[in-house]
């Protein structure tokens, strides 16, 4: 009888180690990776939805530290040093701690990213930036915990929260302009026509020293055999940004006479455009 339960009772775990029952996450994991400028983000959390809950100031008391989703810490990596608060925040993994409130966030990038709940106080030698962020309301209900990337240029973005009627933005910097200045000095040292002319596009898009822009540019040109369409279309503007109309418009000519044998529809229509404006 003693060998016959044995044996029953060893079946039974052999039967429940392999019937893997395979069932959705109630807050399943998500994962953003976003270019902003030069720099990677990425953010790594959990969604838990509201299912009929009322969520800030009741399952998210008001107060207390809340790891900022559901099942670990939520997790921001950024591949180059940014800025949060006016705080240069080193490359690298950080939890995103938050503190609610009705009105106002404290939102908090701490070093220590492991664990599955949030630290019972803050450590402030593993704080790494520390920011107060408004509290927007939503008009309809986010019934997804959600974190955006948002309102992305060259040099920053927002880290977006939100859930139920909620919205809270963490703006961030991130060091495009030094290091694309840095790259500019280091090609320039010995530079080639696509080197002139991505310096004069940047100089052209950032609203930087257009007279530098234009000598860059004409720099480039004169090293390329035979300018593309699009070549003469971004000199035809940094013409045109300087001052040199006369200019800007002969160049444009030739760009246009390029992209409508190329048979661009865009770059002739903008071509087109751009000479409406300055012939007038």
């Amino acid at each position: 009888m003693k060998k016959l339960l044995l044996i029953m009772f060893a079946f039974t775990i052999s039967y429940a180690v392999n019937a893997q029952i395979s069932s959705p996450a109630p807050s399943p994991a998500s994962k953003i990776e976003q270019k902003v400028g030069l720099t990677d983000v990425t953010i790594e959390y959990s969604r838990p939805a509201m299912r009929g809950r009322t969520i800030f100031g009741n399952l998210v008391p008001y107060g207390k530290i809340w790891r900022t989703g559901a099942n670990a810490r939520s997790k921001v990596t950024f591949s180059d040093d940014v800025t949060v608060g006016g705080k240069t925040v080193k490359a690298g993994s950080y939890a995103i701690l938050t503190i609610p409130q009705a009105t106002k966030w404290e939102v908090i990038f701490y070093t220590d990213y492991l664990g599955g709940g949030a630290p019972q106080e803050i450590d402030e030698t593993k704080v790494a930036a520390r920011v107060m962020a408004d509290v927007y309301p939503v008009e309809m209900d986010i019934q997804s915990f959600t974190i955006t990337v948002d309102d992305i240029t060259s040099s920053s973005a927002v880290i977006g929260i939100m859930w139920e009627r909620t919205y809270v933005p963490v703006a961030f910097g991130v060091p495009t302009d030094a290091v694309v200045m840095a790259s500019i000095d280091s090609a320039l040292a010995g530079p080639s026509a696509g080197d002139f002319y991505s310096a004069a596009a940047y100089y052209l898009s950032e609203g930087k020293d257009v007279a530098k822009a234009k000598e860059w540019i004409d720099k480039s040109m004169s090293m390329t055999k035979a300018p593309a369409f699009w070549q003469l279309r971004q000199q035809s503007l940094i013409y045109a940004a300087a001052g040199d109309i006369k200019g800007a418009i002969e160049i444009a000519k030739k760009s246009l006479a390029e992209s409508e044998k190329a048979g661009n529809a865009d770059y002739v229509k903008m071509n087109k455009e751009s000479l409406a404006e300055w012939m007038q």
